[in-house]
């Protein structure tokens, strides 16, 4: 049975549930503080939201997504699949972008996908059916299923500040590639949405502490200097897919 992080109360019960099933979370808990859920749109506004967000700021994403949303209102599939290329362009749109739109609303059309029903698949089968469409990657379908959709498993293995927090957080030595972080979060099923929540959130709370990781008494070695690079670093690659999108607390 799939587990729905739709309200605040889900995921706190999740994240209690989390930390019983892990002792290890513990003192990740007691650092990063309770998450907050966010949530957005599911279908294929949804989707095309987090599209139209790919390899953007979020600013830049914002301005586009605000510039198609009065230009097509009601947003739906059947409109941007009508919609011409140059009007799309001329709203912000990259070529690319606008090929995965369009791609997305056929498929729909067509009654070929039904991003609804991937809420209640298992999270990698809803993981793999996503990658599948064009356009789709990792990230995008990892986002999708747990903003959108609020699935109580989706794992987002290739996001970096996931990664890096994993790292601290449970004193690895190197940041865990995407196959590896799959079995480090198999002690998390069938609740690993709500682990990544956990971890976002505590990943944020390193950065804000300046150098004091304080998540273990005792804390991995150079530790305190992973921190650092953290806080200076230079606004990560559109490849690394972190931005505030991600991020639970995010505004966007």
């Amino acid at each position: 049975m799939t587990f729905h992080l739709n309200t605040q109360a889900d995921l706190e019960s999740a994240v209690h549930a989390l930390v019983k099933q892990d002792p290890r979370l513990q003192p990740i808990l007691k650092l990063a503080g309770m998450p907050a859920l966010r949530r957005r749109a599911p279908g294929y506004a949804g989707l095309a939201a987090i599209v139209c967000g790919q390899q953007l700021s979020t600013a830049s994403a914002a301005a586009i997504w605000a510039r198609l949303t009065v230009a097509f209102d009601p947003f739906h599939h059947d409109t941007l699949r009508r919609a011409r290329t140059e009007r799309l362009g001329r709203l912000g749109l990259s070529a690319a972008k606008i090929k995965t739109l369009k791609s997305l609303a056929r498929e729909i059309a067509a009654k070929r996908l039904d991003l609804e029903v991937l809420a209640n698949e298992d999270a990698d089968a809803a993981h793999n059916t996503l990658t599948a469409l064009h356009g789709i990657g990792p990230w995008t379908a990892d986002v999708y299923l747990l903003f959108c959709l609020g699935h109580g498993d989706a794992w987002p293995a290739g996001d970096l500040a996931v990664q890096e927090a994993v790292k601290i957080g449970l004193g690895l030595k190197t940041r865990p590639t995407v196959k590896e972080m799959a079995p480090l979060a198999e002690p998390w099923r069938p609740l690993r949405g709500a682990a990544a929540h956990l971890w976002w959130t505590y990943y944020r709370a390193l950065k804000k502490r300046e150098g004091v990781i304080g998540a273990t008494e005792n804390p991995p070695p150079k530790a305190n200097a992973v921190l650092n690079k953290i806080s200076v670093a230079k606004r990560p690659s559109a490849k690394a897919k972190i931005t505030a999108a991600t991020m639970p607390g995010s505004k966007k």
